[in-house]
């Protein structure tokens, strides 16, 4: 149930095919190294979960109007075009000609170049510009309704406005694709079911009956390739079973250089600014000011709707010619030019929920790389030896 689950939120569709590819050929994969000296560096991620769903309404502090745009999950970047183009067209209904952003992660960023766009002079106002956000530290994969709300408190009309948002975003990013860098691109990904399938992981903190995901996929299947499995005798690794599909990646140091080199050349402003209370924001004088916080919006709009779901990355030295994800035994890789992401998924979807712990687990880390590890050993890997 996992597995198929991570497929559905990695793919988007949710959708396998059954049948296998004729005389298909091994696909030729350079193996990956995962050995645990090769992780240059660990990262956790406070993702900015509501039950449900982003919250996208507007309020007025005085004579700011503000236009909530955060906690969207697992899927801020995914969503991230989508959800700032609702922002971005309610905060223009005022015709305004300057537009204040609250937050310079992937919701602010998409939010000051889409109100860039439609005509605003635009300033964001953060702590720490994108390489130093929350959202710098995420996989880096097209997960549109990754955590995305709860099946029991997203309302009826929700599903709509995700697909609404997950159609844009889509739209969006593919206009990202072939710049130089590969801000975003598409790459095969393997589902490796192993022989004995894991026992299921402990619980999350909050009983499993109230936690249950809502996803969307089938909504924008027609969006994604449709995965299939591979006969025995064309998978790349020996195993139970191995899917094949394609999956959207984001490089999120390229993309967060090109979205920010985008803003600024597009005459954006920058502001070093921390915010401890909504009156601070209000004394900014903006007419608008579109809040963009994330996980942040918590403690500054004392918004206890956004509970932290804690993810930790791991990211092995860049390998060039490894240019394929992987799902095997609770593990995910995503195949990034600045590092190959590891991340260990044990637990279910809604691992770390209400975990607001940032302190790094090296042991988390060493036992996913040395878990991967396995795939490129005899028996299971068909592949040439590893080379150190």
């Amino acid at each position: 149930m996992l597995r198929r689950r991570l497929l559905q939120a990695t793919l988007g569709s949710g959708l396998l095919s059954a049948c296998s590819m004729p005389g298909a050929q091994v696909p030729s994969l350079a193996p990956i190294r995962a050995r645990t000296d090769r992780i240059f560096d660990i990262a956790v991620c406070l993702r900015p979960f509501r039950a449900a769903g982003p919250r996208l309404d507007t309020e007025r502090l005085g004579d700011t109007l503000v236009v909530h745009n955060y906690g969207h999950g697992g899927s801020g970047w995914s969503l991230s075009w989508g959800s700032s183009s609702i922002a971005v067209a309610k905060a223009m209904q005022v015709h305004p000609q300057e537009i204040a952003v609250i937050g310079c992660g992937a919701l602010g960023l998409t939010s000051a170049i889409l109100a860039q766009r439609a005509g605003a002079r635009v300033t964001i106002y953060a702590a720490e510009q994108l390489p130093q956000t929350r959202s710098a530290r995420a996989s880096g994969a097209w997960t549109p309704d990754s955590r995305i709300a709860l099946r029991s408190a997203a309302g009826p009309d929700f599903g709509a406005l995700w697909e609404d948002m997950a159609r844009t975003a889509y739209k969006t990013h593919c206009d990202y694709l072939g710049l130089p860098g590969a801000p975003v691109e598409w790459t095969d990904f393997y589902s490796v079911a192993a022989e004995e399938q894991s026992s299921p992981q402990a619980a999350s903190p909050m009983p499993a009956e109230t936690l249950h995901v809502a996803s969307y996929g089938r909504r924008i299947a027609d969006l994604v390739p449709k995965g299939m499995r591979l006969p025995a005798d064309a998978a790349p690794f020996r195993a139970a079973s191995v899917h094949q599909n394609e999956f959207m990646i984001f490089n999120i140091a390229d993309y967060g250089h090109t979205l920010l080199n985008d803003f600024f050349v597009a005459g954006g402003q920058y502001r070093h600014a921390q915010f401890q209370h909504p009156v601070q924001i209000a004394a900014l004088g903006k007419r608008v000011v579109i809040n963009c916080t994330g996980y942040g919006a918590r403690a500054l709009w004392r918004d206890d709707s956004v509970v932290p779901v804690r993810g930790q990355i791991a990211r092995l030295i860049p390998q060039p010619d490894v240019r394929y994800g992987l799902y095997y035994k609770h593990v995910y890789v995503v195949p990034r030019r600045d590092g190959i992401v590891v991340q260990a998924l044990d637990g279910g979807d809604m691992k770390g929920y209400g975990d607001s712990n940032e302190i790094v687990d090296r042991a988390e880390s060493d036992h996913a790389v040395t878990t991967l590890a396995e795939l490129f050993s005899p028996p299971i890997w068909r592949g040439a030896p590893v080379t150190s």
